[in-house]
């Protein structure tokens, strides 16, 4: 496991602070990125440039507003139709819009691939856990698809070798429980049925 510093720390209690506004203006967000992966696997892989997270478009305003309040600077850049950065010290945090489609999946909010829909069930997966922390991320097989796709989609992005890892990382955390699921004895009617009756 990697030795947790200094910038982590601040990064994980950033984490932690978004989670909580979250809940108390009862907005959803899912991490993505590399927290989301590492908070999937229950453990810190590597370090992080930055925080990033979904966020419903129509609630993100509402969210920053109250971020900004306490003591992050929301910067002017990308356009807040799309994305709003956010700062405080050393630690910035991207929150991704999402609209919804007519069948309420996910899809890209604005810009030139707009309506474009993400994985239909990557909002649809358990929480993470990781320092103490737990919180909604996206599904390990929409952390793979994305970091395999992003290249594809957007043709400036170049593949690096850090995406290579998180897939292989990702993906052996699912082989891991694909087997532990199929070793597991299935349960007979009797196991299944309430005592006493």
């Amino acid at each position: 496991m990697l030795v947790v510093d200094s910038r982590v720390g601040r990064q994980l209690e950033a984490i932690r602070e978004v989670v909580e506004v979250g809940r108390e203006l009862r907005i959803p967000v899912w991490l993505r990125g590399g927290w989301a992966m590492d908070f999937y696997l229950g453990k810190v892989t590597r370090p992080h440039l930055d925080v990033d997270w979904f966020v419903w478009g129509d609630e993100v305003q509402q969210l920053a507003e109250e971020l900004v309040s306490r003591g992050w600077t929301l910067l002017p850049e990308p356009p807040h139709d799309r994305q709003m950065d956010l700062v405080k010290d050393d630690v910035e945090q991207s929150l991704t819009l999402l609209a919804r489609n007519e069948a309420g999946h996910p899809v890209v909010a604005a810009g030139p691939s707009a309506g474009e829909p993400w994985p239909e069930t990557m909002l649809d997966g358990p929480p993470g856990s990781l320092a103490g922390i737990t919180c909604p991320i996206i599904t390990p097989e929409s952390q793979i698809e994305l970091k395999r796709m992003y290249p594809i989609w957007i043709p400036t992005l170049k593949r690096r070798p850090k995406d290579a890892t998180d897939i292989a990382h990702l993906q052996a955390a699912l082989n891991t429980q694909k087997q532990a699921s199929a070793s597991q004895p299935p349960q007979t009617d009797r196991e299944q049925r309430p005592a006493g009756r």
